[in-house]
């Protein structure tokens, strides 16, 4: 497992909104759930979006180019779980939300 890197604090990101991050020169798309934070790659598969940018709506959310959407939590396709998103582990220390890069992820 790679080393947590320190990405936001828990007040960056209110719950029900998401942001773009960088670890290790790979970018991320964090959200907070009601407190709790998840990250995925941050490029759609369908054609490289920005998924941290798009709306967050309880656990999915929309790539705001083509609106494919994605379960945050699992990284799967809303209704094709075929297509993901590779996830990220979080954890919150003292208000900082870092991130850890597995060393099997594949960013699209």
């Amino acid at each position: 497992m790679s080393d947590f890197v320190t990405v936001a604090r828990t007040e960056d990101i209110p719950p029900g909104t998401g942001k773009t991050v960088e670890v290790n020169g790979i970018w991320i798309a964090l959200f907070n759930l009601n407190g709790s934070f998840f990250a995925v790659d941050n490029a759609c598969p369908h054609a490289g979006g920005p998924i941290g940018e798009g709306k967050l709506s309880g656990e999915i959310v929309t790539c705001p180019w083509h609106g494919w959407q994605f379960n945050v939590r699992t990284g799967e396709r809303d209704g094709n779980p075929n297509f993901t998103v590779a996830c990220c582990p979080v954890r919150v220390q003292d208000n900082q939300v870092q991130i850890a890069i597995p060393p099997d992820f594949h960013p699209f």
